[in-house]
C-alpha cells in the first residue's frame, strides 16, 4: 500500500528555534514522518535563515502563491489523502481550493492557541471593560473549524470553551498538546545545579503580543521592586526579533538587559534559577514552561501564563496575580535550595505525567485514519460545516478570483 499523502499549509515557514508555533509544527511534522506519511510542506511566506531545513528529512518543500490558480494545478498533481492548515486564516485562504479539487482529503485546522480568545483579552485588558468572546474574530475562528473535519486544540481550557461557549460539537475537536520526550534521570544529572546557576530569564518571540506586553510589565512593575530585595540578581530578556522598543529597554544599570535571540532556549534558559513570566493575556499553552521544565528551571507566572498546563498537578514553581505576592514569591524561590528543588521535581511530572509523546501520539494517528475511513458520515453530522464550506466556495472563490484578476493587469 503507498504512503498516505498529507499536505501541510504554513502560515510561515516554522522557526521552532523562534516560537512555540514553530516547535508545534515540527513536532507535528515529525509524528507523521515517523508513522510513514509523504509529507508536503507548503508555504507563500518567505523563508528566513532561521527556518527550519526539512533537506535533513523526506519533506517536500513548496512554494506557493495566494490568491493564485496555480495552487489548484498543485493540488490537482499532489492529490493529497490529508491536508493541514497552519492556523484559521491559512484555511480561509485555500480551505476552498482545497474543498473544489480534493473534495475527500481529510481536513485538519491546528489552531496552535485560540487567537480569538487571546485577542479578546487584549481587548479586555485594554479597554479595562469585561471580555467579549464573540467578536469579529471568533465568527471567522468558528466558522474555520467548522469548515473543517477535525481542529487540533492544544490546551484543556479552550476545548471546553469551545463546547460550552460556542456549542462546537465534540467530534470536530481533539486535544493534542505539546509532543514532549520524557524526561529520564539521566537528563536529571545532566541539570545544571542551583549553586551554579544565577538570575532571572524571561523568553519569548517579540512578534507575539503578550510576550511584549509581558517585558514591559516586567520592566515598570516587577523588576525595579525585586532588584531591591535581590540587589546582585541581574534579569536576562531573550527572545526572537526584538524591534527597536524592546531594545532600548536595555539598561545595564538596572540590571535589565535585552539579549535578543536565544541560539538553543532550553539550553539558555538552563543556566538560568528563574524563568520569570508576570503574562498578562494570552491563549493556548505557552512553550516558554515546557522549555523551562525540560531544562530543570522552574518558573513564576500568572495564572493566565500557567492556564491549562499543570491539571491537578503542582506547578513548577509559583502562580500568582497580585503584582507585590509576586515579587515575594520569586524572591523566596530564588533563595530557598530546597522549595526550589521541589518546584524542579513538580516539572518533571508535569512534562512526564501530561506531554509526553508516547500518551498521545498513536492514539491521534488512529484516530484521524478511522475518521477519514468514515468521513462521508462524519461530514453528514457536520451539516453547519457543509453549509459553511458551499457559502465560503461561493464567496471567497469570488473574491480571491477578482483579486487574482486584478494582480494580472
Amino acid at each position: 500500500m503507498s504512503a498516505k499523502k498529507l499536505l501541510i499549509i504554513g502560515l510561515v515557514w516554522p522557526e521552532p528555534g523562534s516560537s512555540a508555533a514553530g516547535t508545534r509544527m515540527i513536532q507535528l511534522v515529525d509524528l507523521f514522518l515517523v508513522k510513514g506519511y509523504q509529507i508536503t510542506f507548503a508555504s507563500a511566506a518567505s523563508k528566513s535563515e532561521f527556518s527550519y531545513d526539512f533537506s535533513k528529512t523526506s519533506v517536500i518543500e513548496q512554494e506557493i502563491k495566494l490568491n493564485d490558480e496555480s495552487f489548484n494545478t498543485f493540488l490537482k498533481e499532489l492529490k493529497p489523502d490529508l491536508v493541514l492548515f497552519d492556523r484559521f486564516m491559512v484555511e480561509e485562504q485555500y480551505g476552498w481550493r482545497v474543498q473544489q479539487e480534493c473534495p475527500n482529503a481529510l481536513k485538519i485546522l491546528d489552531t496552535e492557541d485560540l487567537h480569538s480568545l487571546r485577542n479578546a483579552r487584549q481587548q479586555s485588558g485594554r479597554k479595562k471593560q469585561s471580555i467579549d468572546l464573540f467578536s469579529e474574530m471568533a465568527k471567522r475562528e468558528m466558522a474555520s473549524i467548522l469548515r473543517c473535519d477535525l481542529s487540533l486544540i492544544i490546551s484543556e481550557v479552550e476545548m471546553e470553551m469551545l463546547k460550552a461557549q460556542f456549542k462546537i460539537d465534540p467530534s470536530l475537536i481533539y486535544y493534542l498538546p505539546f509532543l514532549e520526550s520524557e524526561i529520564t534521570p539521566q537528563n536529571i544529572e545532566s541539570w545544571v545545579p542551583y549553586e551554579d546557576r544565577a538570575d532571572f530569564i524571561f523568553i519569548g518571540n517579540f512578534l507575539h503580543e503578550p510576550n511584549w506586553d509581558t517585558v514591559q510589565v516586567l520592566k515598570t512593575k516587577v523588576w525595579p521592586l525585586l532588584r531591591k530585595k535581590l540587589p546582585n540578581a541581574v534579569l536576562n530578556i531573550y527572545g526572537a526579533y526584538p524591534s527597536q522598543k524592546v531594545l532600548q529597554l536595555n539598561n545595564k544599570n538596572e540590571k535589565f538587559l535585552i539579549k535578543g535571540r536565544a541560539a538553543d532556549a532550553r539550553e539558555t534558559i538552563s543556566k538560568h534559577r528563574i524563568l520569570l513570566a508576570p503574562i498578562q493575556f494570552g491563549a493556548g499553552v505557552k512553550g516558554k514552561f515546557i522549555d523551562a521544565m525540560q531544562s530543570g528551571t522552574p518558573s513564576v507566572t500568572t495564572s493566565v501564563g500557567a492556564e491549562a498546563m499543570k491539571g491537578e498537578l503542582d506547578w513548577n514553581g509559583s502562580i500568582e496575580d497580585n503584582p507585590e505576592l509576586f515579587i515575594e514569591e520569586a524572591a523566596n524561590l530564588y533563595q530557598d535550595k530546597n522549595a526550589w528543588q521541589t518546584a524542579q521535581q513538580n516539572g518533571v511530572k508535569i512534562i512526564n505525567e501530561r506531554y509526553a509523546a508516547k500518551y498521545y501520539a498513536d492514539k491521534f494517528i488512529k484516530g484521524i485514519e478511522k475518521l477519514a475511513s468514515n468521513l462521508t458520515m462524519h461530514r453528514q453530522n457536520n451539516f453547519f460545516g457543509q453549509i459553511l464550506n458551499h457559502h465560503t466556495i461561493q464567496s471567497t472563490k469570488y473574491m480571491s478570483l477578482w483579486i487574482e484578476e486584478k494582480n494580472r493587469k
